[in-house]
């Protein structure tokens, strides 16, 4: 795997991206490393409830928000995660990987407040069953930030990049969700844009 750092208070701390190797054993051990990992999170999310009012009131939202983008992943076929709607677009993979890499850099940006580096893995590198595994190993870091930040640290400021405003690091998980909904919506369409229908929207 591939590292690189990030700070907070000063303090550099390793942060892990998925390595690049182009071999079918690298993509191997990227699925079975995700998987475990995966599966450890998710121990953990189980066993801890969210410490405020308002990630009690986020956590649902981001649940649903996962779950109908993990769908989406799904419902199109491994031979079209290839499929670009125009030369100049994401392919379907490329869109589901940058998910991924953005939801858990947002995460860590803006809610946490780490200084961190975008890393986004090369489509070509890895399969539809790598990208979905990216995806629930992304989601689920930041469901555990959700179920463990303190009110304390929600009520810190941050600048958002593109806008410049200054919003608090509670409102910056919407802008998560959002970022995410926003590349989903895209995706949606290209399963539409080849015959396939689209998974049903639940809220």
């Amino acid at each position: 795997m591939d590292t690189f750092e990030s700070k907070q208070d000063g303090k550099r701390m390793p942060v892990y991206a998925p390595c690049q190797d182009t071999s079918g054993i690298g993509r191997v051990w990227v699925v079975v490393l995700l998987f475990f990992l995966g599966g450890a999170v998710t121990n953990a999310q189980n066993d801890t409830l969210p410490r405020t009012t308002f990630t009690k009131m986020y956590l649902p939202i981001w649940k649903e928000a996962t779950a109908h983008c993990l769908d989406v992943a799904m419902a199109m076929p491994d031979s079209l995660y290839t499929y670009r709607p125009a030369p100049e677009s994401k392919s379907f993979a490329e869109q589901m990987i940058h998910i991924a890499s953005a939801s858990a850099l947002l995460t860590k940006r803006y809610v946490q407040g780490f200084e961190v580096r975008p890393h986004t893995p090369n489509a070509d590198d890895l399969d539809k069953q790598a990208i979905i595994a990216l995806l629930k190993t992304s989601f689920a870091y930041t469901e555990t930030v959700v179920r463990t930040i303190d009110q304390e640290t929600l009520d810190q400021k941050c600048t958002m990049f593109h806008s410049g405003n200054t919003v608090s690091r509670a409102f910056a998980l919407f802008y998560v969700q959002d970022h995410l909904t926003n590349h989903r919506a895209k995706a949606n369409l290209y399963l539409r844009m080849n015959g396939i229908a689209p998974p049903e929207y639940t809220w």
